[in-house]
């Protein structure tokens, strides 16, 4: 029994500090898919990019919608098979395909760097301190750890929304 409880075998989309391992949150909701967004550092708008987590752990970005065309956002004739559209609220690209083993981001004071899973939107500067660097991947943990860190995560959104964090 004891084995069960901490043997790793939850799989979860796992977002934590580079410098300090222990200070991380879990979320077994981003498994089916998630979004990372951000105000992009040159048009100022937001851009929202699509994730989803494939079998063997790796993190692929489908599609990109951003609210303002310019500098800086991926021109479709740099990925083969990539489709631009326009629609009223903004463009995107898709069909990217593009994969990673995990994604390396430092928390931004401008970006607002947010996750949005399972309906709910996690602003990472509300778990990070700014410029923390964070990184983002699939990670197989014991379910203690998963619920401890559940529990601190659950903690965290209540200070904040009595605005003590």
């Amino acid at each position: 029994m004891l084995l069960a409880v901490f043997f790793p075998c939850k799989k979860t989309l796992s977002i934590r500090s580079r410098k300090n391992p222990s200070h991380r949150i879990y979320s077994g909701e981003a498994l089916g898919g998630f979004i990372i967004s951000y105000t992009h550092s040159v048009n100022k708008g937001r851009v929202r990019d699509y994730y989803y987590c494939s079998r063997d752990g790796s993190l692929t970005v489908d599609k990109t919608v951003f609210v303002s065309y310019g500098a800086g956002i991926p021109e479709p004739e740099e990925t083969a098979g990539a489709f631009f559209s326009q629609a009223e609220d903004g463009y995107s690209v898709s069909h990217l395909n593009r994969t990673v083993g995990n994604l390396f981001m430092a928390v931004g004071t401008v970006a607002d760097h947010s996750l949005i899973a399972g309906g709910t939107e996690f602003f990472l500067k509300d778990y990070f301190p700014p410029q923390t660097g964070v990184l983002i991947d699939v990670r197989r943990v014991s379910a203690a750890d998963y619920f401890l860190h559940s529990l601190k995560r659950r903690s965290a959104k209540q200070k904040i929304q009595a605005g003590g964090f």
